[in-house]
């Protein structure tokens, strides 16, 4: 990158003004050394938090969750396993065995037994030896007999009420109370209605209709006098108020055009010029001067920070380094080479050799405990070496022995062999 020319930042507008170039290169050297302190600080913070969170924060992170896990978080899975699990277990089994089952075999061998056989086989027993013959007599006793006496007592009691209330009562309504109603309270008071009622009524409604008429014609002129008089009236009101509203309105016009023009002239006009021609291009020289001076005191900062760690390198890492190659290799070296595998390969021998005698101990023992089976009890062909095979077992009247050998008791010496090898 070539940094022999200065390389304006994005963003500027065509045609800066000369206040622009004067006061870029000042607000830029004044920006540079306010933040080179701060990148610096910057810096070495987040070299500080970066060799911190390698060095000591994960370790201990690290540390933190073994202990956690070790601590708390195993004793818990343990305590959940192996204690809160069984004494969930045997308490849900305390809770069925104590408040459930009692309550099933109540059910199962007292309600439901005491429900079948003391009232519902005494129910069906009863219904269909009982109530159903007794239902079935009754059936027939009253479709049998009931039913046909029923039916002539009614037909009895129907006659006689059709002859001596229902046939009276219809002569009377029919040739007297008919005749009596229609020919004295009908017939006249038809004719008194349309003979003498209906020409007064309708005489009477036409004089009260002219009345009426002539009473909704006055009304209806004092009603229009009066509307005519009062729309009149609020007309030229209303035509006043307008004028005088047109007026007030012209004036509140002009008055707020006065005042918006000198507002504008005298506050908001120079504040936009002020905001455009003066704040606007010394906030964007300030942004901008920042922008520059962060990056190169970015790079200053590396700069710094590379010396650093080179002079740090050159007084402390290569002597340690030298030490490290020039001494501290061939010591260790020689150790390994000259102590360290001949003493683990002595080490290594000792171990083979001790191996080597147990083995031979161990075999030499099984090989005496055998001769010494072999010598109490006999060694079958078809026994298997380091494992004996008990006395084959004998009747009462079994007479089989050993060749060449006296007869043994029923009982062995030294005890029962086979519960010494158990």
């Amino acid at each position: 990158m070539d940094h022999s020319k200065h390389q304006a930042p994005q963003g500027y507008e065509p045609g800066e003004g000369i206040l622009t170039t004067l006061i870029r290169i000042p607000v830029r050297i004044v920006v540079l050394v306010l933040v080179l302190p701060a990148r610096m600080v910057w810096d070495a913070l987040t070299a500080l938090w970066h060799a911190a969170d390698r060095v000591l924060l994960r370790p201990l992170g690290r540390a933190l969750l073994w202990l956690l896990d070790t601590l708390v978080l195993t004793p818990l899975a343990w305590l959940y396993t192996w204690v809160l699990t069984p004494l969930g277990k045997a308490a849900a089994w305390l809770a069925v065995a104590v408040l459930i089952w009692p309550w099933i075999g109540l059910w199962r061998y007292v309600i439901v037994p005491v429900a079948r056989y003391g009232i519902a086989a005494p129910a069906v027993w009863l219904y269909a030896h009982v109530l159903t013959p007794l239902g079935h007599g009754l059936r027939w006793i009253g479709t049998a007999l009931l039913l046909p006496a029923l039916h002539g007592l009614g037909n009895g009691i129907g006659w006689l009420i059709t002859v001596l209330l229902i046939l009276p009562l219809q002569f009377l309504w029919r040739y007297v109370a008919v005749p009596v109603v229609r020919y004295g309270l009908v017939v006249p008071v038809v004719w008194l209605y349309e003979a003498v009622l209906t020409p007064v009524g309708r005489g009477t409604a036409r004089v009260l209709g002219m009345l009426w008429q002539g009473t909704a014609w006055t009304l209806g002129m004092l009603w229009q006098g009066t509307a005519w008089t009062l729309g009149m009236l609020w007309q030229g009101t209303a035509w006043v108020l307008a004028q005088l509203w047109r007026g007030i309105a012209a004036t509140g016009r002009g008055l707020g055009l006065a005042v918006a023009w000198l507002v504008m002239t005298l506050l908001v006009a120079p504040l936009v010029w002020t905001y455009r021609h003066i704040l606007t291009p010394v906030g964007r020289e300030i942004a901008a001067g920042f922008e520059v001076a962060w990056r190169i005191a970015g790079y200053i900062s590396r700069a710094v920070g590379r010396a650093l760690a080179t002079i740090a390198w050159y007084l402390i890492g290569a002597p340690f380094s030298w030490a490290y190659r020039t001494v501290c290799t061939p010591v260790g070296h020689f150790l390994r080479d000259a102590v360290w595998a001949p003493a683990r390969r002595a080490a290594a021998e000792a171990g083979r050799a001790a191996r080597a005698a147990l083995a031979t101990a161990r075999e030499t023992v099984r090989q005496a405990r055998r001769d010494a089976w072999r010598a109490l009890v006999g060694a079958p062909g078809s026994a298997r070496s380091g494992e004996p095979r008990g006395i084959p077992a004998r009747t009462l009247g079994s007479t089989t022995t050993v060749p060449s050998a006296a007869q043994a008791s029923e009982t062995p010496l030294g005890g029962d062999p086979f519960a010494k090898q158990g």
